[in-house]
């Protein structure tokens, strides 16, 4: 986005709530859709930006010419995949929201979806976050929106045979 802008004369915890007021609510847009929770009621997504911005903030001192937007950007996504991995890789704890949209995807997915095009990452860029190859974040990334312009249709509605007449 932007390198970070030191105020003279303000502190760094001054400069840090800045960036909080002008950051927090597109990356808790972002957080909650990564947790695909409802946008009124998404602990998960308010506990992942708490992360991120705790994480950022203990960094804030280090980060020279940094942006903190990507920093914090890049926490929250990574702190989501590690939960995720262990949430849905048979703990199965945290569901998304069923009036979700992204529901219907799986977390690997939304977090790609999420972070290329709401957060315009570029495929190489995500693909070195996630440690994934070019070509995989390009195929997750495809199937993702096909499957959310195309959803899966539920199971077929029995039909029913001729019904006697009675005499």
């Amino acid at each position: 986005m932007r390198e970070r802008q030191v105020s003279p004369g303000a502190g760094p915890a001054r400069d840090f709530e800045a960036f909080v007021a002008g950051a927090a609510g597109r990356l808790l847009h972002t957080a909650t859709l990564l947790t695909a929770e409802a946008p009124r009621d998404n602990p998960r997504a308010r506990r992942l930006l708490t992360h991120a911005f705790a994480h950022t903030y203990a960094c804030w001192d280090r980060m020279r010419g940094e942006d903190p937007y990507d920093r914090a950007r890049q926490y929250l996504a990574v702190r989501f995949a590690r939960g995720a991995w262990h949430q849905y890789g048979g703990l199965g704890r945290a569901r998304p929201h069923p009036g979700s949209p992204l529901a219907l995807l799986t977390p690997q997915q939304r977090l790609i979806l999420v972070l290329r095009l709401y957060e315009g990452v570029g495929e190489e860029q995500t693909a070195a976050l996630l440690g994934l190859p070019t070509e995989r974040v390009h195929h997750i990334c495809d199937r993702a929106t096909a499957t959310l312009l195309h959803p899966p249709r539920g199971p077929a509605p029995a039909v029913a045979g001729p019904k006697a007449v009675p005499s």
